[in-house]
Order: structure tokens, then C-alpha cells, then sequence
């Protein structure tokens, strides 16, 4: 069986609590983009004494047992029996990016044991067992604009963008770990909820729609900064770093011309 397990990005983040349990809570618009991975899966002829997993195109530091495809595995065989698959990841959304590449894997794979061999779990209970894998797992299982809070998992459907727009997304030789972003980004009190400026026209966004991530991460990386100050230069009418980086996107009512200084960072260029 063959899947595409899609990107997201961020249209907005603000961490507007740390919890007492160490995770954050947060608001931001998750939006599905049209940049996938291939997963494929076989149950062999012959008999396997363990799953085996081969990854080519852009392999992440997390192989073996640490890739959280190996770990849906783990969660589902504590419940029901699946027999040793052989399986193979080909990767083109980069990792340290903020474009939730290790879990949409996760979750798009999960979905897909879920059919393959009707193990009858509903939407409810996916996003239950995907949320023990990561915060923004959950999302996946639907793959549509959501507005999400809490941790990520607390999450209501927006309505999809105007169809016309243009994303032109740039990922620099440069990688950010979650964990790392997290521990430097200071939570924001004044209370305005992310989802009222995102019914806006996109037009406004800029200096509205925030990612509290980007004040430490900026300081800490100028190269990033410049790729969001290149894309508004190039005629976005809208950028932002996705999550916690180090991904950049802008946002184009019309097809971009991509600037020559980016021309090596693109991994997406094509309607929204």
C-alpha cells in the first residue's frame, strides 16, 4: 500500500502558557500543503522476525526504533495483533523544518494500518492514540485547516483560503529543534485569540498574525530573519516562519518570482 503523508504549515503560533507537565500551551492555524512524503507498506510472502524499515531522499537523524513510524507500530500492537511489515519511507519533507514531516508520517500510516487491516478504530480514537506520539499528530488524522489550542489537540475546523494564492516555501541549510525553540520562547498574556485575524484578508495578516518563535529563533539564526525579509521583497504579501522553524514561507496572489538568493532553498513552489 502506498500513501503520501502531506506537510503542514503554521499560519500563526502564539505559546500563551507553560503547563506545570513541561508542555506549552499554544494557538495557531494548522494548514495542510501540497508538499508529501511516500510511505509504502507490504505484508511479505516470507516470514520476518521483526519490521523492517528503509528510508532514502532526505533521511532523518530518527531511523530504526526512534522513527515514529516504527513507534506507530509499538502503540498498535499494545492493542491488537499486526504481523512484521516491510516498509519503506521516501522523505522530501525535511526534518528541524516546522512542517510536521515525522508526524504526518506517524499519523497518515496510522490511518492506513486502520483501513489495510480494518482494525475498526473511529476518527476519535486515532487522534487519541496519535496524540501520544506528538502534539500536532492529531491534526493529520483529518488533514484540514484547523484552528488549534491547548496543546495542539484541542482543535476546530476554519474555513480553506481563497482558492488564487501562491506559497513559495524556502527551507535554509539550517535546522531547529522543537525542543531547543521551546525552552526560549516566552509566553504572551494579552489575551487575542489567533483565530479572529486569520478571517481577515490575508492582505492584513502582516504585523497581525505572529509566531512568538520567531524573536528567539531570529536572534539566535539572521539567515532566517533575511530569507523573510527576501520574500516580502520578491512581492509576498504574506510570510512567516512555520512553527518553530527553520522553515520559511510566503504567501503570493500571483505566481513568484523566486529571488536568486533563494533560488537553492526551495522545497515548494506552487499553488496553495
Amino acid at each position: 500500500m502506498v500513501i503520501f503523508p502531506g506537510a503542514k504549515i503554521n499560519i500563526g503560533l502564539r505559546i500563551t502558557q507553560k503547563r506545570l507537565d513541561g508542555y506549552h500551551v499554544l494557538q495557531t492555524i494548522y494548514y495542510p500543503v501540497r508538499l508529501f512524503d511516500v510511505l509504502e507498506f507490504v505484508v511479505p510472502d516470507r516470514h520476518l522476525y521483526n519490521d523492517i524499515l528503509t528510508i532514502s531522499g532526505l533521511v532523518p537523524e530518527s531511523k530504526g526504533d526512534n522513527n515514529l513510524v516504527i513507534k506507530v507500530l509499538k502503540l498498535l500492537r499494545e492493542r491488537i495483533n499486526i504481523p512484521f511489515l516491510e516498509i519503506h519511507l521516501h522523505k522530501t519533507i525535511p526534518q528541524g523544518a516546522g512542517l510536521g514531516g515525522g508526524s504526518s508520517d506517524a499519523s497518515f500510516f496510522m490511518k492506513s494500518l486502520n483501513r489495510y487491516f480494518n482494525l475498526g478504530f473511529d476518527t476519535s480514537e486515532l487522534k487519541a492514540l496519535s496524540m501520544e506520539l506528538g502534539s500536532d499528530c492529531p491534526f493529520f488524522i483529518d488533514n484540514i485547516p484547523v484552528y488549534a489550542e491547548g496543546r495542539g489537540e484541542i482543535m476546530t475546523p476554519v474555513n480553506q483560503l481563497p482558492q488564487g494564492y501562491f506559497l513559495l516555501l524556502i527551507k535554509p541549510d539550517i535546522s531547529v529543534r522543537t525542543e531547543d525553540a521551546y525552552k526560549e520562547c516566552i509566553p504572551y498574556q494579552d489575551g487575542k485569540f489567533l483565530s479572529e485575524y486569520y478571517n481577515k484578508d490575508i492582505r492584513e495578516w502582516k504585523g497581525l498574525i505572529i509566531n512568538d518563535f520567531e524573536k528567539t529563533i531570529f536572534e539566535d539564526y539572521p539567515h532566517i530573519a533575511n530569507i523573510k525579509d527576501s520574500l516580502y521583497e520578491s512581492g509576498a504579501i504574506f510570510s512567516l516562519m512555520s512553527g518553530s522553524g527553520s522553515a520559511v514561507y510566503g504567501i503570493y496572489n500571483k505566481k513568484p518570482e523566486i529571488p536568486q538568493s533563494l533560488r537553492g532553498k526551495v522545497i515548494y513552489s506552487g499553488v496553495l
